[in-house]
């Protein structure tokens, strides 16, 4: 059985066996790394979508604020007193 095992392994010492696991593993961590980029395309596009939506709240909301400036403070100020009161609400 000795001959049989030292027949099986190839100039580098290794099985057939463990020449196929190798080969899996190699095919595995390509397919892995294929998706991975994938997913990292994927993930720029939605970060690039997400700040672009961000950058035109922030116009809007700085047009709005220089529109009309006592009626934002105000409504900041009322905002600002509903959370606190909520945020409170379990003290009382």
């Amino acid at each position: 059985m000795a001959a049989n095992s030292k027949a099986a392994a190839d100039a580098n010492g290794m099985s057939d066996e463990e020449r196929r696991i190798r080969d899996f593993a190699l095919r595995a961590e390509a397919a892995v790394r294929e998706r991975a980029g994938e997913f990292r395309e994927r993930a720029r596009e939605y970060y690039d979508d997400a700040t672009d939506q961000i950058e035109t709240a922030q116009r809007y909301v700085t047009e709005r604020v220089q529109e009309k400036p006592l009626v934002s403070t105000l409504t900041a100020v009322g905002i600002g007193v509903v959370i606190g009161m909520l945020l409170a609400g379990g003290r009382r």
